[in-house]
């Protein structure tokens, strides 16, 4: 069992087709510790996903993939209490973004938010809509007093100082008020931004377009987030965004960085070698 002193990283990582990013997620992994990985728009199918590559380092994987488009996966070093792919809804579930794991005591989901579209276009419905959905998710199956760990790409910059440029930015897709609105819905359900809870004045992205060289001029986005119930905020040891493998030329980088949450103790769960 691990001891009461160890600590408990949970990363989140949207990488952009894991065929594509194998490579790098395995450098990554090599060099930084993390025992639950939370993956987003994996590009393929359940039966094509590399689980080899994980199993070597440790891991065992969940999947809950798509051909082409969305898709996400959680890897554990730790066991598997219990897993549902989905909302439960087959109109919702045609498209793969929600994943639930039991890890221990932790409830960990797992959700790939659509991008959406400009107002009044079918995608920015979808997204709203998929926004209530999870809010809905939420209240039906969870309480504010479970330790629940919602994770993954948002899709949503949720104020001013996620953005490089509030001006230029302004209700564009990721920060229309009705967006920033339904993010915070899932906030006021009774979960935390764990970065802006442990940083409440810095400005830092996890997101950059390929073009332009905006990860170069740090001109991105803060849209991937690791949001946590009460009962997990006073185990927050660290939160970071980690650039590295966004500031990478080869292997050829997601346009996201992980974001990584270290709690302070993993005293109900057990590890794997």
């Amino acid at each position: 069992m691990a001891s009461a002193s160890s600590s408990l990283t949970v990363a989140t990582f949207n990488v952009n087709s894991i065929k594509s990013r194998i490579g790098l997620v395995h450098e990554w992994l090599q060099k930084t510790h993390v025992d639950i990985l939370a993956l987003q728009e994996l590009k393929t199918e359940e039966n094509k996903f590399p689980f080899a590559v994980f199993e070597e380092l440790g891991f065992s994987c969940a999947v809950f993939g798509q051909k082409t488009y969305n898709g996400v996966a959680i890897c554990s070093r730790l066991p598997f209490e219990e897993i549902k792919a989905g909302f439960g809804d087959p109109h919702l579930d045609e498209q793969k973004r929600l994943l639930y794991a039991r890890i221990g005591n932790i409830h960990l989901i797992n959700v790939y938010a659509p991008h959406g579209d400009y107002r009044g276009e079918p995608k920015y419905r979808y997204k709203l809509n998929f926004f209530q959905s999870l809010s809905d998710y939420l209240a039906d199956n969870f309480s504010p007093h479970d330790p629940v760990c919602l994770v993954g790409d948002l899709n949503v910059a949720p104020t001013d100082l996620d953005v490089w440029d509030a001006e230029a930015l302004k209700d564009s897709i990721g920060t229309m008020p009705e967006e920033r609105e339904a993010f915070q819905k899932l906030l006021d359900w009774g979960l935390y931004d764990t970065f802006r809870f442990r940083y409440p004045e810095l400005k830092k992205f996890s997101w950059w377009d390929y073009q332009q060289g905006a990860v170069w001029k740090d001109q991105g986005m803060r849209i991937d987030h690791i949001l946590v119930t009460a009962p997990l905020l006073d185990q927050i040891e660290e939160i970071a965004i980690d650039t590295w493998p966004r500031r990478r030329r080869k292997p050829t980088p997601s346009d996201h960085a992980p974001v990584i949450l270290t709690l302070k103790t993993a005293t109900f769960l057990e590890r794997r070698s």
